[in-house]
């Protein structure tokens, strides 16, 4: 994975929760499943519609509720390829870092619509949107963070400091 997430958006408003982004009643399905449910109360057909790469722009506080990490989970495996909000519940943003989801907060989201497409760098902090040519000012995620992101979340991030390789893992 890049630094640089290059994608079409898909927008929506305030306080998309967990339960929203996941909905609960379906935990216990394997994950391709669960993802089938992503965001349908709010967009029944995303599942359906959203290609690799893609880049969901929200409002303020995204990712409120639960602090289970299927929210994080269903988008990785719909292989949306970021997240962009004026804000973001503080434990999704750090469940995101944590399973490789990219992740940036954008003071002002309401110039991006849906549809277009827009390039986040997130060690520059900066999102280009190429279809309205006009570029915005984004949080900067820390060069480790964004390794972490990078290598696929905090458990391959470990692996590679502690120099532990993936059949050393399986063996524990």
């Amino acid at each position: 994975m890049s630094s640089i997430i290059r994608g079409r958006v898909w927008k929506y408003g305030d306080n998309i929760n967990t339960d929203i982004i996941s909905p609960g009643q379906y935990m216990s399905l394997p994950a391709e499943k669960q993802a089938e449910h992503a965001m349908e109360a709010i967009d029944p057909s995303f599942s359906e519609k959203v290609r690799p790469g893609d880049i969901i722009v929200a409002g303020k506080n995204f990712g409120s509720g639960s602090s289970r990490e299927t929210a994080q989970m269903v988008l990785k495996h719909l292989k949306v390829g970021a997240v962009a909000a004026s804000s973001f519940a503080r434990i999704f943003f750090r469940n995101s870092i944590n399973v490789g989801l990219p992740v940036v907060e954008i003071a002002d989201t309401s110039l991006i619509h849906e549809g277009d497409e827009i390039e986040i760098n997130l060690i520059e902090g900066t999102v280009w949107n190429h279809t309205r040519k006009e570029e915005y000012r984004g949080t900067k995620l820390p060069e480790h963070l964004v390794d972490m992101v990078k290598l696929g979340g905090l458990e391959p991030y470990l692996a590679k400091k502690l120099g532990i390789s993936k059949s050393q893992e399986e063996v524990k």
